[in-house]
């Protein structure tokens, strides 16, 4: 490969990534939830229960799982994509094809869209920010050493 990336560019790439894909199902849950202004502190509710269930039981040890990964990779020279793996890209080719599915054919409804998206967006974003984090306090240093899992 002549063109590549070093590892901290990975760890930014990944957050940003991570980011931009939350504030996108984030903008399309809270258009939903204008749509159906009913029962506001029950969703509320419920959005903070789906961020909690996604970040602490699936985004939290991606989160892991893909930093060691970086971090055990080459200094320099990696593919710019290589922030996920195969399986990675994969489930989520899948997750957004699902999603557009859903609402393309209103599948669910949108009191469901509304609250599994707002809960599902800010795990993700708080996911991305872990990932910048942990590259903004490691940028000076070498990386090697994976974030301790809590």
């Amino acid at each position: 490969m002549k063109y590549g990336v070093n590892r901290k560019v990975l760890l930014i790439t990944a957050g940003v990534v991570w980011i931009i894909a939350g504030a996108n199902i984030l903008r399309i849950g809270i258009m939903t939830w204008l749509t159906d202004s009913q029962y506001w502190l029950f969703k509320i509710g419920e959005a903070t229960v789906v961020f909690l269930l996604f970040f602490l039981f699936v985004f939290k040890r991606l989160y892991y799982k893909h930093t060691k990964r970086i971090g055990e990779k080459k200094k320099e020279k990696n593919c710019p994509f290589s922030f996920f793996d195969v399986k990675g890209w994969i489930i989520m080719v899948f997750m957004i094809t699902f999603g557009i599915t859903m609402r393309s054919f209103h599948i669910l409804p949108d009191a469901f869209i509304s609250v599994f998206y707002t809960g599902l967006s800010l795990a993700l974003i708080f996911t991305g920010v872990l990932f910048i984090r942990y590259w903004w306090i490691n940028r000076k240093g070498n990386l090697f050493t994976p974030p301790p899992e809590e």
